[in-house]
């Protein structure tokens, strides 16, 4: 009886303390013709200003994206599994995803997409890759050729409180 006591006390004292506080930011890819993505990623806020984190520092993470405004598909973190293509790297001071495609430098992105980019998952699939041919998405376990821009195409976070345009016709920035 007293093992459970301390171990009910031990588990509302756990219970009571504060959840660590996160930091959330949003962005929003341009893609060649009228492929978008909007996406948000969130960390514990003590990675601020620490430089770049990876995908296992990562909290929360989720893509949408877009062809000609209408929705091709959808990834979160939630649907991470071992099979996942799943690489990132994030600069926590410039609020970028470093890109250029390479891995040692820490530049490469893969959100559910590998570097052939064909394997984002059938039907409803959706992924990016930022690797050095190109920044490109798939859908449907299919590299959509397509959506490829130049690899070294800035992708920058933005705060929630900003109001992201994602229309292919209006600069991000």
């Amino acid at each position: 009886m007293l093992n459970k006591l301390v171990a009910l006390s031990a588990i509302a004292l756990v219970a009571a303390q504060p959840a660590a506080a996160s930091a959330r930011f949003q962005f929003c890819w341009i893609g060649a013709n009228g492929y978008t993505m909007e996406g948000q990623i969130e960390f514990p806020e003590a990675l601020l200003n620490t430089g770049i984190i990876n995908e296992t520092q990562v909290t929360g993470f989720r893509i949408q994206g877009f062809r000609d405004g209408l929705p091709i598909g959808f990834w979160s973190l939630e649907m991470l599994t071992p099979e996942t293509s799943w690489e990132l790297h994030f600069d926590t001071r410039s609020l970028m995803f470093p890109t250029g495609g390479s891995r040692s430098q820490q530049t490469y992105q893969e959100w559910n997409a590998n570097g052939e980019v064909n394997d984002c998952g059938a039907e409803g699939g959706f992924g990016f890759n930022g690797g050095n041919w190109a920044q490109d998405v798939c859908i449907d376990n299919t590299w959509i050729e397509a959506s490829s821009i130049d690899p070294f195409t800035p992708l920058q976070a933005y705060g929630m409180d900003v109001r992201l345009n994602c229309d292919p016709s209006i600069p991000v920035s």
